[in-house]
């Protein structure tokens, strides 16, 4: 494909500075993100025609691909790094390889709040009264860093979250006198605590005074020719800048979800092919997703003229599925939606769809930064240049689209059927070959890849893919989240479950009585006190 005036005309724009840079394709969709230290070489490699004489087929399909691209400027190599690393998590483009499963950079954190406070490394920000340093784009420094700043300012290395003089018996970093040993009350914590603000301001960047000091002492080696020794006390300088290197926070990038270029046509042609008397104005398309068995959830999209409607966006986690069978999550799903919306239709005084207080699962995503600006809609249609208002009131969707083949369509079919819902045109869309399935009908539609239509729909599967498995990621996060425990010292999985079966939540754990966690399996007088203490601690996790 030859580069259009519009990839050449953006070229001249982009800078020769640090950044990341964002492939669209015709639909808007980002399919490729990647870093560069000058964008404007970097990204103008992508339309060298001698690139394109490579045998490397998938460069060559995603330049194809291409249709339009972005950039975001960032202060150095290390900002790209998280910034790349945050976009491809968060927009899974299909030509990225790397960074897309959920394993966060490195963190440094420590709670004030804690008996004797000390620095851990973490990949999970949480809201728990801790302070957080980081993210860190290199992982050797940081861990080698922090060795520095223990040795430097005299902190404590060990796990134990109340160290007593038994454990300083065996304490490695109190017999090289690494730590000040506030366990047996070599210092109070008053002191203890200044060394650690100490650390605290270290990570900051207040490092200057370490700084002379490092290169001082690798210049006096160098002179001694002990060369081994400058270049350690060289690597501990990198490190040390690295670490202390001031990054950007960097807020969502907004992205509105792609749509065709003329919705109303692909709508036209969609009824012509499924032999509707109208192009249908609402459709609501449904997606399973689970991992495993695990948090089953289903989605619902809705998509008013061809674009999506967010606001009428519907999530479930299911009640009666407890094992991994997308048939009767599909069947569950369908009976819930439009049982709901049925006994909404007969109540005429039942608030609107966006407004009607909802159900816990079925909750509508919280992400304004992507809803679609009215009037930028209306321009993208030259064949109909206004889109006709929502209705006020609940309404029947003209087509439902259910992601998979006859069998998930037949399980929706019959759920209709009972609510007496059968009218409302129904299909499958199948992923292998894009084939329409259509109840009723041996074999299914295959109208090819290229067809309007086929696109329509698979815009509709996807976003119900997307909402699914977003909906599935967070309740992960939040199961993630809740494991508070694990940071607690001489727990195991046993213990914990004990903990969780006796109490069921961490809240209730908190305002347990002692004598209570003492009832517990595998907890004694003085573990129970500790993790009560531990607790106490971390009152805003």
């Amino acid at each position: 494909m030859p580069i259009t005036d519009h990839i050449r005309n953006k070229l001249s724009t982009v800078p020769h500075r640090p950044g990341v840079y964002l492939h669209k394709d015709r639909f808007g969709t980002v399919i490729y993100i990647g870093k560069a230290r000058d964008l404007r070489k970097r990204v103008s490699q992508y339309f060298h025609p001698s690139r394109r004489m490579g045998w490397d087929l998938k460069f060559n399909a995603l330049v194809d691909a291409i249709h339009d691209f972005d950039w975001h400027m960032v202060k150095n190599e290390a900002e790209s790094l998280l910034l790349e690393s945050r976009l491809i998590k968060e927009f899974q483009p299909r030509f990225n390889i790397d960074l897309k499963d959920d394993k966060q950079f490195l963190l440094l954190k420590v709670n004030l709040n804690d008996p004797i406070p000390r620095f851990t490394l973490t990949r999970l920000r949480k809201d728990d009264g801790c302070l957080y340093f980081g993210p860190f784009a290199h992982s050797g420094s940081v861990r080698r860093a922090l060795t520095l700043m223990r040795r430097k300012f005299k902190l404590r290395g060990c796990r134990p979250l109340h160290p007593n003089e038994s454990d300083y018996r065996h304490c490695l970093y109190g017999n090289l006198q690494h730590c000040t040993a506030p366990c047996i009350a070599n210092v109070t914590r008053e002191q203890y605590l200044e060394q650690v603000r100490a650390g605290i301001g270290f990570l900051e960047g207040h490092t200057e005074e370490l700084r002379s000091e490092l290169e001082s002492e690798m210049r006096k080696a160098a002179t001694n020719l002990d060369f081994e020794k400058a270049a350690q006390l060289r690597d501990a300088l990198e490190d040390l800048k690295r670490t202390t290197l001031k990054t950007e926070k960097f807020e969502r990038i907004p992205y509105t979800l792609p749509v065709a270029a003329h919705p109303e046509s692909d709508l036209r042609e969609l009824g012509r092919l499924l032999g509707l008397a109208e192009p249908p104005a609402r459709i609501e398309g449904f997606d399973i997703s689970n991992i495993s068995g695990t948090f089953i959830v289903s989605s619902m999209v809705s998509f008013w003229h061809g674009r999506p409607d967010r606001s009428n966006y519907r999530r479930f986690r299911m009640k009666t599925v407890s094992t991994q069978d997308d048939f009767a999550s599909m069947a569950e799903t369908i009976q819930r939606r439009y049982s709901r919306l049925k006994r909404e239709l007969q109540d005429s005084t039942t608030p609107t769809l966006a407004s009607t207080p909802l159900e816990q699962e079925d909750s509508v995503e919280d992400s304004p930064e992507d809803s679609l600006p009215a009037k930028g809609v209306a321009a993208e249609s030259p064949e109909r240049p206004w889109i006709p208002k929502i209705s006020a009131g609940p309404r029947l969707p003209d087509l439902i689209l259910i992601d998979g083949g006859k069998g998930q369509l037949n399980m929706a079919c019959a759920e209709l059927a009972k609510l007496g819902l059968s009218h409302i045109p129904i299909l499958g869309l199948a992923k292998e070959f894009e084939e329409i399935h259509l109840p009723g009908k041996k074999n299914p539609l295959r109208p090819g890849l290229d067809s309007a239509a086929v696109k329509l729909l698979q815009r509709v599967r996807d976003e119900a893919h997307r909402f699914a498995n977003t909906y599935n990621a967070q309740l992960r996060l939040k199961k993630i989240s809740e494991s508070i425990l694990d940071e607690f010292p001489g727990i195991g999985d046993a213990r914990k479950k004990a903990l969780l079966r006796r109490f069921g939540s961490i809240q209730r754990l908190r305002i347990a009585p002692i004598h209570e966690i003492e009832q517990v399996d595998g907890f004694g007088g003085t573990m129970a006190q500790a993790l009560k203490r531990f607790l106490e601690a971390r009152k805003d996790s």
